[in-house]
């Protein structure tokens, strides 16, 4: 992502977002994303639909009376797999009628648009800008932004999406980072992930699916097709997806639309409980789950999966604590992989510190590692610059894990460092808390450390001060306890230990003449004992003679000689 694309998409979305000028007052500031984000989505469809719109009203007039479904002719007049059967735009929904004509004007979407706004609650919006008598103000508003595929394409309108929904989130104290990832990290992965399908790259034709359990704004799904097809125009991808987050799905769903894609395979819900690619596999995956978040709501749904099914589900491996749900949907991309025999798959996802160092051996986290390891999936890790998201500054890694390994590959991890800012740019002005980020140098520098290594003569692979080559094996540990003798040492004239003696709460209830004999009687023992009895003996011996010396009695102390022997021995 260059500096230029950066500030286009960055201005246009900022004109955009210049709408809640007209609803301050009628919507608190946290619920201005709810009524422009539907609204950048509906001048979208309406820009990239403008060009067929008569074709598609002479097609329906044409199928007037008709008893067969038109929708596959509507579809053809419109170039895309959704249409829109009104002559009504933005521009056009008149000063009277004009909470009546936009509900028509959405309503006559074809039926795969339908979710997209209910997904939004855009009939709540409407019904309060009505309300506040300014729904044609911001109607009319919305229709003056250029969003047509000539002036936007795809690439940029999906920043611009990213770019509204982080400011959304930032208005109403939500986290971005939940929704999408920056592209320049999602071209990262993606590259890294494809690098080595020389048939996906070259060959005209092939096929390739794509998934993202986590899709937020499809991020991952465009890229990877945007990817490919600078490289192999042919080539066909089908992209799969599921997202939990509502307005996300509806953007993510909308881009696809306008991509061509069959949007029956985005899904909306929560993967881990309720998995609606059930039994499918797929050739890629591609994922980047929030940091750190809990799976204490979908806790009984897993367990359940977990004992019952074991490694015939999703989770069989073992299951991380319940503060931190990353390595279940690690869990969960690797159930979807294709099978060696049929080809195989390749996972890409980023994942924070945690999953690679939590848990100790025997633990949910450390099982579940030594799994991927002891299958050899994990094929390299790789630790990217910190500031690079927008809702955190923590380190990051991307892991790469295959299950058809190149032969020289097998039973190998690389670990690569990318943290350094040799390979990241700094952002002129912050997004969040993205502070950092990478340009297409430093892509392409990542993926030849990656890509490029090479096996020495002697069978070793070259390695250098970023990039190591380890063998599966060299990771795996085992919890030992070793048990020992406890050794006590008392040490009656040791400097520190009779200052933390004086200190005592009950050496300091004993009286002044007490403290003294005491004092006195350590004094007289030898320099050590490594016998707890023995210097009980001692010590009771001799502070017997130091009472008498000093006028006490010690046979009359009673309780208090007794805290008096305790103090000294657990002190001194």
């Amino acid at each position: 992502m260059s500096k230029t694309n950066s500030e286009n998409f960055s201005s246009l979305a900022a004109f955009i977002w210049s709408v809640a000028d007209l609803l301050r007052g009628d919507f608190k500031q946290s619920e201005y994303g709810r009524v422009i984000l539907p609204f950048t989505v509906l001048r979208r469809l309406e820009c990239v639909l403008e060009p067929t719109r008569a074709a598609v009203l002479e097609e329906k007039k044409k199928h007037k009376g008709s008893k067969i479904p038109v929708g596959q002719f509507l579809e053809k007049a419109a170039g895309f797999s959704f249409y829109n059967t009104t002559n009504l735009t933005l521009s056009r929904l008149g000063i009277n009628d004009t909470k009546v004509n936009l509900e028509t004007y959405v309503e006559s979407f074809s039926e795969n648009v339908a979710d997209i706004f209910e997904n939004f609650n855009f009939q709540d919006a409407i019904d309060r800008l009505h309300k506040a008598n300014i729904l044609l103000l911001v109607a009319g508003k919305f229709a003056e932004i250029d969003l047509h595929p000539k002036a936007v394409d795809n690439h940029q309108m999906g920043l611009v999406f990213e770019e509204l929904i982080r400011r959304f989130a930032e208005s109403s104290n939500e986290t971005a980072g939940e929704h999408f990832t920056p592209r320049d990290i999602v071209r990262l992965t993606t590259s890294l992930v494809f690098c080595n399908d020389n048939d996906a790259l070259t060959k005209p034709g092939v096929i390739r699916s794509v998934y993202d359990p986590t899709a937020g704004t499809g991020g991952f799904l465009s890229s990877s097709t945007e990817y490919i097809h600078e490289l192999n125009p042919k080539a066909k991808i089908a992209n799969f997806g599921q997202e939990l987050n509502g307005e996300s799905y509806a953007i993510c769903k909308a881009d696809m639309l306008i991509k061509g894609q069959d949007v029956k395979n985005i899904k909306l819900g929560n993967t881990l409980s309720e998995d609606q690619h059930e039994g499918a596999k797929f050739d890629y995956l591609l994922s980047n789950p929030p940091f750190g978040v809990e799976w204490k709501k979908v806790k009984k749904q897993v367990l359940d999966e977990h004992k019952k099914k074991g490694f015939q589900g999703r989770f069989g491996p073992g299951l991380p604590r319940v503060s931190d749900g990353s390595l279940l949907f690690l869990l969960h991309l690797i159930s979807k992989m294709t099978e060696p025999s049929k080809g195989g798959s390749r996972i890409g996802i980023i994942l924070n510190g945690s999953p690679l160092f939590t848990g100790g051996a025997g633990s949910g986290e450390s099982e579940i590692r030594r799994y991927i390891l002891e299958h050899d999936l994990l094929d390299a890790i790789i630790a990217l610059p910190t500031d690079m998201f927008y809702n955190t500054g923590i380190a990051t890694y991307i892991w790469i894990l295959s299950n058809h390994k190149e032969p020289e590959r097998q039973g190998k991890v690389q670990l690569i460092n990318a943290s350094s800012d040799d390979f990241c740019d700094k952002m002129r002005k912050s997004l969040g808390s993205k502070r950092k980020y990478l340009t297409e140098e430093h892509i392409r520098k990542i993926v030849k450390l990656y890509g490029s290594a090479e096996l020495t003569t002697g069978g070793d692979y070259q390695t250098s001060k970023v990039s190591k080559i380890f063998n599966t094996k060299d990771f795996g540990y085992r919890r030992i306890t070793v048990e020992r003798p406890l050794k006590l040492a008392f040490k009656p004239h040791d400097e520190t230990k009779i200052a933390a003696l004086k200190e005592d709460t009950t050496f300091k209830k004993l009286k002044p003449k007490e403290q003294a004999a005491l004092l006195a009687a350590l004094a007289h023992l030898q320099p050590e004992y490594k016998d707890r009895e023995k210097f009980r003996e001692a010590l009771s011996s001799v502070a017997a003679l130091s009472f008498v010396a000093t006028g006490l009695n010690p046979w009359q102390r009673g309780n208090d000689w007794q805290r008096f022997r305790l103090v000294s021995t657990s002190r001194v």
